[in-house]
């Protein structure tokens, strides 16, 4: 997919992280649920952040101030906001949904079929453009979270080459 510019879609990919790590890093089943996603969304031509990938699934945590900040840009500069909000939800990706809202970029959260939600994440189509997308423990399709993406930007989907993919 490309922006206005000609350039690729930014999506910044939010959701729990320190509550399901381990001794080895990140629980298996989260990683690969992550890992779906982050693949999705770049077969269709995003670029993708995602701070789980950013710090080796847990493997290379960064001190509070390096990962506040870093997260913080990539959400300022980002087409889209892509999330699980959690359930429990997750401390971290509740101010990164606000930091998304109140800069105005277009949010599209993903819950569980219980779809537990806070009062102000559930009122939050009231200041901000939010798609919800239900998905299921071990769902690998994600093609409704890629359609979102487009309609909130904009955008028409270029697939990218396998080579560009591998890159």
């Amino acid at each position: 997919m490309t922006n206005v510019d000609g350039g690729r879609i930014s999506v910044f990919l939010g959701g729990p992280f320190e509550g399901l790590l381990g001794p080895d890093g990140m629980d298996s089943g989260a990683r690969d649920l992550y890992q779906a996603l982050i693949e999705h969304l770049e077969s269709a031509g995003c670029e993708v952040f995602s701070a789980h990938r950013n710090e080796d699934w847990g493997r290379a945590l960064l001190p509070p101030s390096e990962c506040t900040s870093i997260d913080f840009d990539a959400v300022s500069s980002c087409d889209v906001f892509v999330a699980i909000p959690g359930d429990p939800a997750s401390l971290g990706t509740h101010v990164e949904i606000g930091w998304a809202s109140a800069l105005g970029k277009p949010l599209v959260l993903l819950t569980g079929s219980a779809g537990a939600r806070c009062a102000l994440v559930r009122g939050l189509e009231t200041v901000a453009a939010v798609d919800w997308v239900t998905f299921e423990a071990g769902q690998t399709d994600f093609s409704e979270v890629v359609a979102c993406v487009l309609r909130r930007t904009g955008h028409v989907a270029t697939p990218r080459t396998r080579a560009e993919r591998a890159s």
